[in-house]
């Protein structure tokens, strides 16, 4: 793959197409992350609808320690939003050429070290379990933020619910009939149907990717964190590699 379009993905400088591909890989990478973490830890983890009504539930009925788990994967997804926000906006404010590739060099990593927790869930898993929740929802939180900032909020990865909605409402516009409606003056309904592709695209991705991850899972445990990782890595190597060599080069 040419170095000028992994560039152009995690690049400073935004473009519309970039913002796109972008998004259509980390939708796979997500898929990915969702489905087999839900084979290692029962629960799926990024999105925090489910979670929270069931903080509710277990509130009512008086299970602390699921109460307590559910608050701290509430907690850890909005601390991986944060710290995606705070990293980029750092490298922003030193003009870095990495400036939303280092969040995902960082995602890369704490996949690994989900690797890692999950392979010892077996021996220690009621150390482990707690742990390795907690930091799928913090990937998941860090990588949601990422995708959002880059795209003013058009793009989303990590949770399919805003995706269907919006297909649906595309859809509807689609399939509407404008017969004799125009003549009040009134435009046309027009589904926008640039943004139906992406919104399918990005529903298709999520869809491959989680079944990617679950088969991968399934069928070779987790080593499966590995190829997610490597596709993270090569997204977010160029940016990072364009900050070493203008920092050698003012040296």
């Amino acid at each position: 793959m040419p170095i000028h379009y992994l560039r152009s993905l995690t690049a400073r400088n935004r473009t519309g197409a970039a913002n796109r591909r972008l998004g259509l890989a980390l939708a796979f990478v997500a898929g990915a992350a969702n489905a087999g973490g839900f084979l290692a830890v029962g629960q799926y983890t990024s999105h925090m609808s489910g979670i929270v009504s069931a903080l509710a539930d277990n509130l009512v009925i008086g299970e602390t320690m699921l109460l307590v788990g559910g608050l701290s994967a509430l907690v850890a997804f909005i601390a991986g939003a944060a710290a995606s926000a705070m990293l980029i906006n750092w490298g922003r404010r030193r003009q870095a050429h990495s400036e939303y590739a280092m969040p995902l060099l960082i995602e890369a990593a704490l996949l690994l070290v989900f690797g890692f927790l999950g392979s010892n869930l077996e021996q220690h898993r009621v150390l482990f379990m707690p742990a390795t929740v907690a930091l799928l929802c913090f990937v998941m939180g860090l990588q949601n933020a990422i995708i959002t900032k880059i795209s003013k909020a058009e793009i989303r990865t990590t949770h399919v619910t805003g995706l269907v909605t919006d297909i649906g409402i595309e859809l509807g516009k689609l399939f509407y009939w404008n017969l004799g409606e125009a003549h009040d003056g009134t435009a046309k309904v027009r589904a926008d149907r640039a943004r139906l592709r992406l919104l399918s695209s990005l529903l298709g991705m999520f869809v491959a990717g989680a079944l990617a991850g679950a088969f991968g899972f399934k069928h070779a445990g987790f080593i499966a964190t590995v190829p997610l990782a490597t596709i993270l890595v090569a997204l977010a190597a160029v940016p990072v590699l364009d900050d070493l060599r203008s920092k050698s080069m003012r040296v």
